[in-house]
């Protein structure tokens, strides 16, 4: 793992690409605290900040081929690099180092720009060809890792993160209107847009090739799934589940190269357990497990932790994270993450990473993935009981099936069948709508918007982020079955965008910890993707096959528990012992009013309601974190007040 910057073109006559560069990888110290280094050519410049975790000894970075034709700065691990040089040893291909990133520069030598195809894992890259003068960045199937890109005088800079880009001399910060519609709305930009106004993201599987003056994004990969009426497989569940547990034993297997010490975070859910369990029996004795907990008992997991540290005998470590916790790092938290955010859920996994990263350790394994694509969120259990009450309205059985879907939730269980059809939409949405599985949530995140000022509101002009998702939808989306329409939207949107950003790779880098996902090779994901939607979703019963594969790993209780999402106390942590000074500044009406982004009077209810400790719901937690989050990032990050750029909109 580490950080990249670079540029491609003429950069400014005002400073020279070494200074240049320097600039911006030191922005990202904290990405790469082990070396360093640039590298300057004509037309492109490179920069590296490393973390050394394979090849410590020779995989210095920004890399040369031996030719000195191509060069790449390359941030992330690719986990087949050892099956990759051996093929390329017996095309010919002679290494010099012990690195993963040589293998990238032979397999370019090789295939050119298809050499992504092959590769196996979690990168953002960018690499230069002097002899085509082609600068080509490349970002990996699933968005683990991130790249930032923008024009600015003629040339191309790019970045891990956009604190690098802030760097470039002359560079201009605004916030886009649109982008803060689509986070207070789903969570997160749609890719390539960010709240940067005029920054964008390479999404993830795509390749940008800088060529002859000619710039073109394509994706090389495409997250896909059968046609809802193909003919059903024949396959057995324990044939299915065989494959399953093989692939994930070799995707977690990869996953555990490295000249470092891995270890293993364990959440008290089935994925982390499952990963851990797989990890324990393939370096016995030697794996190191993390874990946080709460001392608010609807959050806390301790005692599941606790017993797969028992049933796994590992060496552990966990903290107990607070609400004056959360409260504390917070404004730490958004500097990292560079854009708002509607939950505190990132804020823990700060401090998780901090506590594996004293405790010697570079690299971590995580079960993030496995409820995108075994149907593990409960959100794909509501949208098939939301869809069964659409079809069956008199049904006796709907407030029955309403109450179960969120446990965790019991003032749920306490409404009325009425109350609980209106809350979860049943019947509101017609069952063509291609977003009908998230149309609850977005509504619900979309009534944050009340807090939008009038100026904000008329820059936005009537946009809706939904319509603007909905129209890059697949071609083949509408043939789909509605689980996996359901499945699209969670692992295409929100994982890289909120799940793999802002909890996953900025949380863990902040302290210079690498996150590595066995559940998200690609050849687990195209595999799941095919499992029968009976097998993953079997009734109301959430990740069966899974569950079914795995079942001798983990104790009895860990697969039979009630699924229990990862949460964090949200407006209550910046509330229970009286609001930080930090939050009564930016959340305070002067503060509001020269943002300009949101209504004063409103946020000042808002806070006065929150800070008595009163009720509150969905609505009223998200406004409180999403207003807080955008008045640190835009303190921290812009330059100019809202009301000059919403003009410009």
């Amino acid at each position: 793992m580490c950080g990249i910057a670079g540029y491609c073109g003429a950069v400014s006559v005002s400073q020279d690409g070494n200074t240049l560069l320097r600039q911006m990888i030191n922005a990202i110290a904290h990405r790469g605290p082990d070396e360093n280094g640039v590298h300057v050519t004509d037309g492109a410049g490179l920069g590296h900040m490393r973390l050394s975790i394979v090849g410590l000894a020779d995989g210095q970075q920004p890399m040369e081929s031996a030719s000195g034709n191509l060069v790449i700065s390359y941030n992330g691990e690719v986990f087949n690099y050892v099956e990759l040089r051996d093929d390329l040893i017996a095309q010919g291909h002679r290494f010099r180092t012990g690195s993963d990133t040589e293998v990238i520069l032979h397999l370019y030598e090789e295939m050119g720009p298809d050499c992504v195809k092959k590769l196996n894992g979690d990168f953002a890259f960018a690499l230069w060809d002097k002899k085509r003068r082609r600068m080509m960045l490349a970002r990996d199937r699933m968005g683990v890792r991130p790249l930032f890109y923008t024009w600015h005088e003629g040339a191309l800079f790019f970045a891990s993160e956009i604190k690098a880009l802030l760097r470039v001399p002359g560079m201009a910060t605004e916030v886009d209107p649109y982008a803060l519609d689509q986070i207070f709305t789903l969570w997160t930009p749609i890719a390539p847009r960010t709240i940067f106004k005029g920054i964008s993201e390479l999404p993830p599987a795509h390749l940008m090739i800088i060529e002859d003056q000619r710039v073109k994004v394509t994706p090389y990969w495409q997250l896909d799934y059968p046609d809802r009426d193909a003919v059903r497989s024949s396959r057995s569940e324990s044939d299915v589940g065989e494959e399953l547990r093989h692939l994930l034993t070799d995707a977690t297997r990869i996953r555990l190269r490295a000249d470092v010490p891995v270890g293993s975070y364990l959440s008290g859910g089935l994925d982390s357990s499952v990963v851990s369990a797989i990890a324990a029996r393939i370096v016995p004795d030697q794996l190191r497990t993390f874990s946080i907990g709460f001392d608010t008992a609807e959050h806390d997991e301790t005692a599941f932790q606790m017993q797969m540290v028992e049933a796994l005998g590992t060496r552990h470590s966990s903290l107990s994270c607070s609400k004056s916790d959360i409260a504390a790092i917070f404004p730490a938290v958004i500097e990292h993450t560079e854009r708002p955010i509607l939950r505190t859920a990132p804020a823990p996994l700060y401090l998780l990473s901090h506590l594996a990263h004293n405790e010697g350790y570079k690299v971590v394994l995580t079960g993030e993935g496995a409820d995108e694509i075994f149907a593990g969120y409960d959100i794909f259990r509501e949208a098939k009981v939301r869809r069964f009450c659409a079809r069956q309205p008199e049904s006796r059985m709907r407030p029955h099936l309403f109450r179960k879907l969120y446990p965790y939730l019991p003032g749920l269980k306490q409404q009325t069948p009425e109350y609980l059809a209106a809350f979860f939409g049943a019947g509101v949405d017609g069952l063509d709508d291609p977003l009908h599985s998230h149309r609850p949530r977005f509504r619900g995140t979309a009534a944050t918007k009340m807090f939008f000022s009038p100026e904000l509101r008329e820059a936005l002009k009537g946009y809706d982020a939904t319509e603007d998702l909905a129209s890059g939808l697949p071609k083949d989306y509408a043939r789909w079955h509605p689980l996996h329409q359901a499945q699209y939207l969670e692992t295409s949107l929100l994982m890289p965008g909120y799940i793999l950003c802002c909890q996953s790779d900025r949380m863990a880098m902040a302290h210079g910890l690498e996150g590595r996902f066995p559940f998200l090779d690609h050849r687990l994901v195209e595999f799941a993707s095919r499992v029968p939607v009976g097998m993953k979703l079997k009734g109301l019963g959430e990740k069966h096959i899974l569950k079914q594969a795995t079942r001798d790993l983990v104790p009895a209780s860990i697969t039979a528990r009630q699924k229990q999402p990862y949460r964090a106390p949200d407006s209550q942590s910046f509330t229970a012992a009286g609001l930080p000074d930090y939050v009564r500044e930016y959340m305070g009406s002067e503060a509001i009013a020269d943002t300009g982004l949101f209504s004063a009077p409103a946020v000042a209810k808002l806070l006065e309601k929150c800070s008595r400790n009163a009720p509150t719901g969905y609505r009223d937690d998200s406004a409180f974190v999403g207003i807080l989050s955008t008045q640190l990032w835009h303190q921290k990050f812009t330059n100019q007040t809202h009301r000059q750029t919403v003009a410009a909109a």
